[in-house]
């Protein structure tokens, strides 16, 4: 295996044994070969587009491909060749149809070079075979560092692309120009004759699309839920039964609340969850207690103390321990052997979460325990009705500046730079955050500025879309033309492939000087590293002094 699409690869350079991850090598190199696959669906829906065949089905089912092969996402080896073996089989339909419909119109000659990803089927059903292919067309396939670097970035913003679409496509909500522009990027990726420009070029794309994506899925939330309202969070436990829901997934806590609303089961969200809470729909709940525990690296410490049946719904798994094996369940995308996973829902109908509610019926009454207060919901509506408040603060000198800390966690000791940077910042600061980065910074006591609290938490990493409206309403209200006018900085934490589309629609939007870290991607060469930072000054996270005094000067 070669692996290197997330910040904790080791060495910076690569895991080649065992993903970090836990992901075992087999797994890696199945999803590579899905990933080749994908690609090669995606070049026959670009011929069937010319023919009037192209299937929007098609479409969701790459999308949901694609966001299986993130990291933390699905560990199952048998998942993966599902996966596999369906790409082939649409794959190859969706071939004859094309070529009957062209022979048809006498233009069978228009179809040319046709790369082997669109042509590759399963020979046998032995798993070494597919893994043979798994390496034949990996990473390492590529010769050139710099068309490898840029390949990669490119597909892993598509892979942050598909998880957002997906959350949006679960909840009815699609968008086929997008789904157009996935495609074609990813048959871009096998044209051998792309060069560094045309690369850059579909990147740059991707920028473009990540705000209509991340948009989309705002609406998506925002429509179905409600806009989130400033919420104080429980973060303790309370006697009875209890689940805990970690994950992203919103319709799936909706469908466990309405199914347990009855059964006196507690409900508590956990990590990206915590932002649920904000959503005027899930208070009429009154069994959805608060959030427990932090973020996504601290599960088995936290699931090994949260006694009851646990529900993950989408990436951010590590392996499960023995001591809660029995008692957690997966759904949706995220899967891993051997542990029990709900089915996905049929079309118009619900999930059955019976099992998870059994289990924590199973499991007995929770000790009680107390836990910190924290408030949330700061996403772009509510912060947009008091504009006018955080305006004149700024005018009146109050307010210094805006600095974004949003973004992933992870396990790093380096990360321990985010806590100083919120703590060290002077007081006339305001931190705009979003993401589980925040887990490094949200309990400590901030203070407020003329009532405006010095730490806004806009939600899950997906609400990096509020912090982008918010900077754009900010650049409105003081009527500049260039956001890189505000007194806005950028202090960026990333993880993984939603991150890296975070960071492409940022630089998209034409934001410079954003410091990121605790190291800067792998899949990065060093001629391409130096462009962006050449284009963009984009910057490896320093001392907290030394960014600190970088922040406030706007550099």
């Amino acid at each position: 295996m070669f692996c290197y699409q997330c910040q904790e690869t080791v060495k910076n350079q690569g895991c080649t044994i065992q993903g970090v991850c836990g992901k075992i090598a087999p797994v890696a190199d199945l999803q590579d070969l899905l990933i080749y696959n994908l690609r090669g669906l995606s070049f026959w829906q670009l011929e069937a587009e010319k023919v009037n065949l192209r299937d929007p089905e098609l479409s969701k089912f790459i999308i949901e491909s694609l966001f299986t092969t993130l990291t933390n996402v699905n560990f199952d080896q048998d998942s993966i060749l599902f996966f596999i073996k369906k790409a082939v089989t649409l794959k190859f339909e969706l071939k004859q149809k094309v070529i009957a419909a062209l022979k048809k119109q006498d233009q069978l000659d228009s179809l040319k070079n046709i790369p082997d990803a669109a042509n590759w089927v399963i020979s046998s059903n032995n798993l070494e075979d597919y893994l043979n292919k798994a390496h034949e067309i990996g990473i390492l396939a590529t010769d050139d560092l710099d068309i490898r670097s840029l390949k990669y970035l490119l597909i892993y913003g598509l892979k942050g692309m598909a998880a957002y679409l997906d959350h949006a496509q679960i909840l009815g909500y699609q968008d086929q120009a997008i789904y157009n522009f996935v495609e074609e990027a990813l048959a871009a990726t096998l044209v051998d004759t792309l060069n560094v420009n045309d690369y850059l070029n579909l990147i740059a794309k991707i920028g473009s699309f990540g705000v209509q994506t991340l948009a989309l899925l705002d609406t998506a939330n925002t429509s179905t839920y409600s806009h989130p309202e400033i919420t104080t969070v429980f973060t303790g436990l309370k006697k009875g039964p209890g689940i805990l829901v970690s994950g992203h997934d919103l319709k799936d806590l909706a469908e466990l609340l309405e199914q347990t609303k009855d059964k006196d089961i507690n409900i508590y969200t956990h990590g990206e969850m915590l932002p649920a809470n904000a959503y005027p729909y899930f208070k009429k709940y009154p069994h959805l207690i608060g959030n427990f525990g932090t973020s996504w690296y601290n599960q088995q410490k936290e699931f090994q103390e949260f006694k009851g049946a646990i529900l993950m719904t989408t990436n951010c798994m590590q392996k499960p321990l023995p001591e809660y094996k029995d008692r957690i369940f997966t759904t949706g995308q995220v899967q891993w052997p051997e542990v029990n996973h709900i089915s996905a829902r049929t079309q118009n109908g619900v999930k059955d979460f019976g099992s998870v509610i059994t289990k924590a019926l199973a499991q007995g009454n929770l000790d009680p325990k107390e836990g910190k207060k924290l408030t949330i919901g700061f996403a772009h509506n509510t912060l947009t009705s008091v504009a006018d408040k955080v305006v004149a603060a700024v005018k009146s000198g109050a307010i210094k500046r805006f600095v974004v800390m949003a973004g992933c966690d992870g396990r790093s000791k380096e990360r321990e730079y985010f806590t100083n940077v919120a703590l060290s910042l002077p007081k006339d600061t305001i931190i705009l955050t979003a993401g589980c980065a925040k887990y490094r910074y949200n309990q400590l006591d901030l203070g407020d500025i003329d009532g405006i609290p010095r730490l806004l938490d806009a939600g899950q990493c997906n609400d990096s879309y509020s912090l982008v409206v918010i900077a754009l309403k900010l650049k409105e209200a003081f009527g500049l033309e260039d956001l890189n006018q505000l007194p806005i900085s950028f202090d960026i934490a990333w993880y993984e492939q939603k991150a890296v589309l975070i960071l492409l629609t940022l630089l998209h939007l034409g934001i410079r000087n954003i410091h990121l870290g605790p190291t800067l991607p792998a899949f990065l060469s060093e001629n391409i590293l130096n462009a962006i930072v050449q284009m963009y000054n984009v910057q490896l996270i320093d001392t907290v002094d030394n960014d600190i005094e970088k922040i406030m000067a706007g550099r």
